[in-house]
């Protein structure tokens, strides 16, 4: 426990909190900009199993925000490099790879074994797609998007709260639009993504549910914006 004796010492996480986050599994869907802090932040904090979800290769243009990835790694599967930093960092940890291209044929046996999923890939496609999931399975989804100088975060609660279908319910998740990004927006959206983990695995605090914490970082503001359920949601309205 030594290694983890400040986070012991906070009264609302103690060791049995601690026991918590070691018994926990994670699925990290993407391990590029978002999923670098993510699985930085989840391996600090103890989470006992990861999954990573991904089936790119590193490139260099990626190591403008992708920073567990080292440059000698140009050229290897993401989510090897992802588990060899992991193991280097954090050895005690259960670190479980997926080098496949997610979709509704093949999540079924990756997402079945994990408390949670962690929004981490970078498409309007993938994203809806981990949201049909999550409301198909039941799974909580902890959404998280960025570009240019900010971002969002919400977190889904499949049938008690709105999930991306409900405020968005008629944008092109086809659209295929190649925008830059920093690595300060990167990091601060997924370090928000990774204190809502946090808070699931110890039941404290209050998600982002039915709430969108928009952040814009040239402004340096957050704003939250309060959202709901929509009766006419094509996925979830009969749920």
């Amino acid at each position: 426990m030594e290694r983890y004796i400040r986070n012991t010492i906070i009264p609302k996480i103690g060791e049995a909190g601690q026991e918590k986050i070691r018994r926990a599994k994670a699925l990290i869907c993407g391990a590029g900009g978002l999923g670098s802090t993510v699985i930085a932040n989840m391996s600090a904090v103890g989470t006992g199993t990861i999954g990573i979800v991904d089936n790119d290769a590193l490139e260099l243009s990626n190591l403008n925000r992708q920073y567990i990835h080292k440059f000698e790694n140009l050229g290897k599967v993401k989510v090897n490099s992802a588990k060899d930093w992991i193991n280097a960092f954090n050895p005690e940890i259960n670190v479980k790879t997926y080098q496949t291209r997610l979709d509704h044929t093949n999540y079924a046996g990756i997402v079945k074994d994990y408390d949670f999923i962690i929004d981490c890939f970078d498409s309007f496609n993938s994203k809806f797609l981990l949201n049909d999931i999550a409301v198909q399975t039941g799974k909580t989804l902890i959404h998280g998007g960025v570009t240019e100088f900010g971002g969002q975060v919400m977190t889904i609660f499949p049938g008690k709260t709105a999930c991306l279908r409900c405020i968005l319910p008629d944008a092109d998740e086809n659209l295929q639009v190649l925008k830059g990004v920093v690595s300060p927006a990167v990091a601060t959206i997924a370090s928000i993504e990774s204190m809502e983990a946090l808070k699931l695995i110890l039941n404290l605090g209050a998600p982002l549910a039915n709430r969108l914490l928009c952040f814009n970082g040239l402004e340096m503001t957050f704003r939250k914006l309060n959202i709901e359920r929509n009766a006419k949601c094509p996925l979830c309205k009969n749920i």
